[in-house]
């Protein structure tokens, strides 16, 4: 799992542009959105394509996003439950 949350780490941080953190900086139970790594909704979207492309899930529910992207352990947790890739 450790791995995952490490390779999650660098495509957020590819995807979403933010050239100045590095995955030691991003905290995997801390808040993706708000107080957290402050992202927004556009970078929900982002993460939605991150998430279809790279492990082939696919989110039936633009609402489970909330839960799912709540940090990067639970968006790990949530991919290895579910990849298709």
């Amino acid at each position: 799992m450790e791995e995952l949350i490490l390779k999650l780490k660098q495509e957020i941080i590819e995807a979403l542009n933010l050239e100045d953190v590095k995955p030691e900086d991003i905290d995997e139970n801390a808040s993706l959105f708000g107080d957290g790594l402050g992202l927004d909704s556009i970078d929900a979207l982002e993460l939605i394509v991150l998430m279809e492309k790279n492990y082939g899930i696919k989110l039936s529910d633009p609402n489970q996003g909330k839960e799912i992207f709540k940090s990067v352990a639970v968006m790990a947790d949530y991919i290895s439950k579910n990849r298709t890739k």
